[in-house]
């Protein structure tokens, strides 16, 4: 590939860098950021753990039988529980926001980068008609 860019002139050097090579290392950056909040916001761990307790709080049952206690462990661990899934929801709900916003904004990028000549054009073209 080294050998015919060397041939070829600095406009077609140009051409496959802006339209091939670049575009390919910006899908890569674009991965790389998706991967990254997806890790940041540990969302594939917050649906494996849904229903674990809120920051490991739990109370223990009773040995003997005393309905009182018992009822109260199983009141504040399903507290703890509901809790802990209303949490994780949350964070579930904020981390797939961010990335729909970095699906969103990776695809304006890349449009912008591929339409970057046109936009030049036209605004030459246009800023020239209102100068003259």
């Amino acid at each position: 590939m080294v050998k015919v860019a060397e041939r070829q002139g600095i406009f077609f050097q140009w051409l496959v860098f802006h339209f091939f090579d670049f575009p390919k290392e910006l899908l890569r950056v674009w991965r790389n950021f998706l991967s990254f909040y997806l890790n940041y916001f540990s969302i594939p761990l917050l649906f494996r753990t849904l229903f674990a307790y809120w920051r490991r709080h739990q109370w223990a049952y009773p040995n003997s039988f005393d309905i009182g206690k018992y009822i109260e462990a199983l009141a504040s661990n399903l507290v703890s529980r509901i809790l802990g899934a209303i949490m994780r929801i949350i964070f579930i709900l904020v981390g797939v926001s961010v990335e729909i916003f970095i699906v969103f904004m990776g695809i304006i990028v890349i449009l912008g980068w591929v339409f970057l000549p046109a936009i030049l054009i036209l605004g030459i073209y246009y800023g020239s008609r209102i100068l003259f």
